[in-house]
């Protein structure tokens, strides 16, 4: 897997200050040249003091590659939330998408729920935009917003960011979305129902806001999302969590053994439903909480592939190009005809080839045969 540098916090903000002056917000900066880099959300300070003074740590447990097959970092005291671009290398769309990790707001799980998603993204030419939001929060309802609002402030700084640059980095700024895992798909969630909240105006971050840049996203890709439904039943949103007039179109995927949070795909899909936006879901049997983007030998494996094929279906990627005979794709067979009046249901006639006796005979195996 291909690595990536960290802005770490023995840097100082006083130096992260001074490394996004440059680029922060610039209007005309000339292109950039690296496929991959990191910015801070922040190069003042946050909008609420650090929640933890330990330094940022990977917490990552000796079992934890089981889920996504191979080494899974898991970080969390971070103090410092940052953006990580990862623009295309073959070809670009136009489009960009920001991650967020899962971990339940107390880590980000960095490899299986981020940099995955962030390779998957850019063999489709699609701009990942990593998010490294603040973690850990209180646990509860302490640490969610409206109570804690630390994370949709990470959330929408990084959306105004993205969007900002969006000349700079080759990103139709219509077509950037969101994507999410776990409680990063609760923070998703989020962004996609408050775009528009300005507490962080009151903060000593506000000289790093431009409340003129949008912070809604155009659509939503959300995997297993947590914390969405209200106990005891866990039948009812939230209502931080109610589609609005600025959720967009939603992919999303749980599956039906997912502990306490199988439930939430469902209830948003309906609540998304009820108000007329455009979503997706695909539901599993199996599959658990945080598989990630390729659990091994599952039913939910390919789910990628259909969350492809949604951004395809919605604009956002272009089609698929067609082919055409000759191009060494063989030609659709056509419908198979019941035999003339008179001749044998097993006979090969050469008015209709694809009615054979015979499998082995048949020209292109591909095509539609009476045998089994």
């Amino acid at each position: 897997m291909v690595g990536m540098r960290y802005i770490s916090n023995a840097l100082g903000l006083a130096t992260l200050a001074l490394f996004s002056a440059a680029l922060f917000f610039t209007a005309f900066a000339p292109p950039v040249q690296a496929q991959q880099f990191t910015l801070p959300l922040w190069p003042h300070a946050t909008p609420e003091p650090p929640q933890t003074t330990a330094p940022e740590a990977d917490v990552t447990k000796p079992t934890d590659h089981l889920l996504s097959g191979h080494r899974t970092a898991r970080l969390t005291n971070i103090t410092v939330p940052t953006l990580t671009v990862f623009l295309p290398h073959d070809h670009n769309t136009d489009a960009a998408v920001l991650v967020f990790p899962g971990g339940g707001y107390q880590i980000l799980a960095w490899d299986g729920e981020g940099l995955d998603p962030c390779h998957w993204l850019n063999s489709l030419g699609i701009a990942c935009i990593l998010v490294k939001y603040r973690v850990p929060q209180p646990v509860g309802e302490a640490g969610h917003y409206p109570a804690d609002p630390s994370d949709l402030e990470d959330a929408q700084q990084a959306m105004r960011i993205t969007r900002a640059h969006s000349a700079e980095w080759h990103i139709d700024p219509t077509h950037i979305g969101v994507m999410g895992f776990s409680a990063g798909a609760n923070l998703a969630v989020l962004l996609c129902t408050h775009p528009r909240d300005t507490h962080v105006e009151s903060t000593p971050a506000a000289p790093d806001v431009d409340s003129h840049v949008s912070a809604r996203a155009d659509f939503a890709i959300l995997a297993y999302p947590a914390y969405l439904v209200a106990p005891p039943d866990k039948k009812e949103l939230f209502p931080a969590y109610t589609p609005n007039e600025f959720t967009p179109a939603t992919f999303l995927i749980q599956a039906e053994n997912d502990g306490g949070y199988g439930r939430n795909a469902l209830v948003y899909y309906q609540a998304l439903m009820d108000a007329h936006i455009p979503a997706e879901l695909h539901y599993y049997a199996t599959g658990g909480h945080g598989f990630g983007m390729h659990p091994i030998d599952a039913p939910e494996e390919n789910w990628p592939k259909l969350a492809a094929k949604w951004l395809r279906s919605i604009n956002i990627l272009p089609p698929k190009p067609e082919h055409h005979p000759g191009s060494g794709t063989p030609a659709p067979c056509s419908m198979p005809q019941p035999p003339p009046p008179g001749h044998p249901v097993n006979s090969n006639t050469p008015s209709n080839p694809n009615i054979m006796p015979n499998a082995n005979s048949n020209p292109n195996p591909n095509c539609w045969s009476t045998q089994p």
